[in-house]
């Protein structure tokens, strides 16, 4: 494939530790660098700011650290001519009207706006109070009027951006599995681990099924609850084992699932979801459990790559069934995870993103804006 070489700036909210910014951004680093894109990277947020900004509180040195993270962006900004593509997954700021992103544009920036949740909800910090203040959900659909090209990742989110006049595709997020090893064979020689993986502010849906894991613990004693990433959470009735999330314990953490949780609550923001954690239990030859919800629906083949459930009966039903059948467990694994490498592959991915970018280009082109950087 012949394709001139092209700069591209990718700015993320989160450091490689963020999983938005990780499977949005970096995953697909190298195999767009192998397609001809250079692209330098800067992430809002550093290591020590996103620790610090997702534990209670320290106002006072959150607030510094904004101030430091704003100047680094700022001064980075200062060289957005040098780029063919400005691409920003989220915003520039997550404070303040979007008043960067309209003077690049007015200087000829060819500009992308990459979401994967609602961001257009005003949902409150949890561990912020300050950034549920500031936070403006309108700012989002300012940017959906402003950039080249909205990247979503489900449907349902590239649908709202169309309707505030957007040019909006769908770029489902990829899925590496040649990071993660496929599940060992599914048996029932030792105890069955049900799983979830996820984040402290994301836990909470896990009391949308929570009399369900009652009911489930109850019946099956010998049963194991593991919990990844989800900080101090916890449960009656259900023996949650809990640990802290890291890149190399995730791994690990997959390997000992038999079982995976993705319960979420019948709302719009969790329409905005992509689907991130049934995908890499997926990957994992992990089965995953679902709310049947937004982009869920899509992601999974009720039955045949895991299950897909509406009712307390239905969770109930899906994982007796499959605590029961490690042969069933089996059968689903091999399918969720060739499906994943078939679907998502970050390759692929990557050359549909180099295709959005050669399709700007010509769009701005064909305006009479030039092929060159802004």
């Amino acid at each position: 494939m012949n394709k001139r070489p092209l700069k591209v700036l990718f700015l993320t909210r989160y450091p490689y530790e963020g999983a938005s910014s990780r499977y949005r951004v970096y995953q697909y680093v190298a195999h767009l660098e192998a397609l001809g894109v250079r692209c330098d990277q800067q992430s809002f947020m550093d290591s020590e700011m996103y620790r610090r900004f997702f534990s209670h509180g320290g106002a006072i040195g959150k607030a510094w650290l904004m101030g430091k993270a704003i100047v680094k962006r700022l001064q980075v900004l200062l060289r957005f001519g040098a780029y063919d593509i400005i691409y920003m997954q989220r915003e520039l700021f997550p404070i303040a009207p979007p008043l960067f992103e309209r003077y690049m544009k007015k200087r000829g920036a060819i500009l992308f706006f990459d979401y994967d949740d609602a961001l257009f909800i005003n949902k409150p910090s949890r561990f912020t109070p300050i950034a549920t203040f500031l936070r403006s959900p309108d700012k989002t659909y300012e940017l959906f009027g402003l950039v080249d090209c909205v990247v979503a990742g489900n449907d349902w989110l590239r649908d709202k951006a169309l309707d505030y006049g957007a040019h909006a595709v769908t770029l489902e997020v990829a899925e590496d599995t040649d990071r993660i090893s496929m599940h060992a064979k599914h048996s029932n020689d030792k105890p069955v681990t049900i799983g979830w993986l996820g984040s402290t502010t994301t836990v909470k849906y896990l009391r949308v099924i929570e009399p369900v894991l009652w009911r489930i613990a109850e019946a099956n004693p010998g049963v194991k609850f593991e919990l990844m990433g989800g900080g101090d959470f916890h449960m009656e009735r259900v023996p949650w084992e809990a640990s802290a999330w890291s890149l190399e314990g995730e791994l690990a953490a997959l390997s000992r699932f038999d079982i995976g949780l993705m319960p979420l609550p019948d709302e719009d923001w969790a329409r905005g979801k992509s689907g991130g954690k049934a995908r890499t239990y997926m990957a994992a030859g992990v089965v995953p459990v679902c709310s049947a919800i937004g982009y869920n629906l899509q992601l999974v083949h009720h039955g045949s790559t895991g299950y897909l459930c509406s009712t307390e009966d239905e969770w109930f039903a899906s994982i007796t069934m499959l605590i029961n059948n490690p042969e069933l467990r089996q059968a689903i694994a091999e399918q969720a995870r060739a499906d994943v490498e078939h679907r998502f592959s970050p390759s692929r991915q990557a050359l549909k993103m180099r295709e959005l970018f050669d399709d700007a280009l010509h769009v701005r082109a064909a305006s009479g804006g030039g092929e060159g950087r802004a």
